[in-house]
């Protein structure tokens, strides 16, 4: 059985699962962002056991294939964002999730905005601001070197877009020393 499970961003999160699983006693397939294969199926007792483990630790059972899709939505983008090379400037994030999901683009996105009351776009740039502010915390790179590496177009678009979402500029941002960086699973 597949359990489809909510606010799985990172591989310590999927460590997590897993052993929360594994302490009901079951045995525990794949689990990936997202998702965990257990055998055999649980009974509606050990679901509600698992359920309220799970909730102590900040994830949530997903019952309804509306609530998996939006989920999945999100693991895909936070997956690419955070864990991937986004130096491919001709990134099409609408392709990649209707390549990747199976479903068209329209569909996903006003299921995702009914959801969520914030559109694809808007999380992606949400996402993509939350990796700008680690990397500038680490201070490893540059913000030209960001901006390539976040598959912006220019450093302008770049500040542009990271002022309209947290109000200042990367140096502001950079120079305050504040770690003003949000949870990837609240965005």
């Amino acid at each position: 059985m597949i359990l489809h499970i909510k606010n799985m961003v990172c591989d310590r999160c999927i460590m997590v699962v897993r052993q929360q699983l594994e302490n009901t006693g079951l045995n525990v397939g794949e689990v990936s962002l997202g998702s965990a294969e257990v055998q055999p199926s649980p009974d509606s007792e050990q679901l509600n056991l698992i359920s309220s483990q799970l909730k102590l630790l900040g994830f949530e059972l997903l019952d309804n294939e509306k609530d998996r899709m939006v989920e999945r939505i999100k693991n895909l983008i936070v997956e690419k964002v955070h864990y991937s090379d986004l130096t491919d400037a001709h990134l099409n994030f609408s392709q990649y999730l209707s390549d990747g999901l199976k479903k068209d683009y329209a569909y996903l996105s006003r299921m995702f905005s009914d959801a969520e009351d914030m559109t694809i776009e808007k999380f992606i740039i949400q996402q993509k601001i939350e990796k700008v502010k680690e990397l500038l915390e680490y201070g490893e790179l540059n913000l030209n070197e960001i901006t390539w590496k976040m598959g912006y177009s220019s450093s302008a678009h770049l500040s542009a877009q990271f002022k309209s979402v947290t109000g200042l500029t990367p140096s502001q941002f950079k120079s305050s020393g504040q770690g003003q960086r949000g949870a990837i699973d609240k965005i």
